[in-house]
């Protein structure tokens, strides 16, 4: 199906749905996001964008609308904590930076949140971008482009010289003093501005870089970029205005001072020691682990000049340890929610996220939930999303087949759900249109 005649299709389908005053679900196989075992045989009514009841059994439709899911075992939206939808990973990436406007960016940013959506993530979390992040939000709640439900953080923060400081590599004349209103920022009163300005310009929860990282033009990956006093600010500032804050964090120094300053998630912890988990558990941090950005570093880093030269160590470095880590910390009982770091791994390949998980050491359940429930919990939108039960929003996925015993089907999602609207169905002729 090309992308016009899939918008097309969307578009009808969401007409047809509307006419009828309900639509019935009857499901194979029911992932609810909370029980731990498959529900055989249910029948899911929505109405509008909301599901008003979960049934045993396969109810008579009647002049309503009917979606045949009985082949499929069906879950809640999926949702990605970590994800950049301005961009992808590519080899022109750093040059980019001079040759796009920030027009092309919001063009090529609607194309990645649409293969999002259809890939069966209807909520993500865009931790860092130009500003584009807010309003393809917008669009995408405004029903201009289709995409997943956007909670953004607009511009990421960091220091002068750190991981979010965006005129890092560039030719000094070039750089200017780039400060809060850009996301950078050194001392507490700056860093309470920078969340200020952030609010401002439209942020839902605010993104710092306590440590180095892997992609940016910098030697060190892992080093402690923020004070614990820097960090309160933040955080402190962030809660004021109704805001979480979540830290990329790689090297263990700047994780506990992220966690101690009261950060709601840790994002990649490649080097969190047992120190950290014992910390994180005790606060009830997140641990946001980005298996995919990870394993898709090492890989491009192994291909000449795919990276910048200075990348290539920290990306062989820091790559491999995420996997470690994450069996660890899940063994430790760290608070897991799922995330890919879609942007640095491609865009709609977010579900392969669960293979790694799996491959890791977690089950298929709880590889799931962390994508579902646990998800909604760090959002805190638990009460609207994150499991299929009454009074919910209607944000409903199937699969061909049990992905608990078989996991690579949570990478090909066959039917996508957003909102009480059908964007993506392999069940057409089931689905009445005009």
């Amino acid at each position: 199906m090309t992308k016009i005649t899939t918008s097309l299709f969307s578009f009808l389908l969401s007409v047809s749905l509307s006419l009828a005053q309900q639509t019935y679900i009857h499901v194979g196989g029911l992932i609810d996001g909370k029980s731990n075992q498959i529900r055989k045989e249910v029948t899911i009514v929505v109405e509008s964008n909301k599901i008003v009841s979960v049934e045993n059994g396969y109810k008579n439709a009647g002049n309503n609308n009917l979606i045949d899911l009985k082949s499929m075992t069906v879950m809640p939206g999926l949702m990605d904590m970590h994800v950049h939808l301005e961009g992808e990973s590519n080899p022109r990436r750093y040059l980019e930076r001079f040759t796009m406007n920030k027009e092309d960016v919001a063009f090529r940013a609607g194309v990645y949140a649409e293969r999002t959506l259809m890939a069966g993530f209807t909520t993500v979390r865009d931790l860092g971008g130009s500003g584009v992040n807010v309003a393809l939000r917008k669009a995408i709640d405004g029903g201009w482009v289709p995409g997943p439900r956007i909670h953004t953080a607009g511009k990421a923060i960091g220091t002068t010289g750190g991981h979010a400081d965006p005129t890092n590599g560039i030719r000094k004349d070039l750089m200017g003093d780039p400060g809060p209103n850009e996301g950078v920022i050194n001392g507490p009163w700056e860093a309470a501005k920078a969340v200020r300005q952030r609010y401002k310009d439209g942020a839902d929860l605010i993104k710092i870089t306590a440590t180095g990282g892997v992609l940016s033009v910098a030697k060190n990956g892992q080093n402690a970029q923020f004070t614990l006093e820097e960090i309160e600010a933040i955080v402190n500032t962030a809660q004021e205005y109704g805001m979480n804050v979540a830290a990329h964090a790689h090297g263990t120094e700047g994780m506990k001072r992220a966690v101690l300053g009261g950060v709601k998630s840790i994002e990649h912890g490649t080097f969190m020691d047992k120190e950290v988990m014992e910390l994180m558990k005790q606060k009830g941090t997140y641990y946001v682990p980005t298996i995919s950005a990870g394993r898709f570093v090492v890989e491009k880093a192994k291909i000449d000049g795919y990276f910048p030269a200075v990348i290539v160590p920290k990306a062989l470095e820091i790559g491999p340890q995420i996997d470690d880590t994450f069996k660890e910390a899940y063994k430790a009982g760290v608070n897991i929610a799922f995330g890919t770091d879609a942007g640095v791994s491609p865009h709609g390949e977010n579900g392969k996220e669960f293979i790694y998980m799996v491959e890791d050491g977690m089950s298929p359940m709880e590889a799931i939930k962390s994508a579902t429930m646990s998800s909604a919990t760090l959002l805190g939108v638990q009460d609207q999303l994150g499991s299929i039960e009454a009074g919910k929003l209607a944000d409903i996925v199937a699969v061909n087949g049990d992905p608990l015993k078989d996991i690579s089907l949570m990478a090909d999602v066959a039917f996508v759900m957003k909102n009480g609207v059908v964007y993506k169905s392999g069940l057409a002729a089931n689905i009445p249109t005009r």
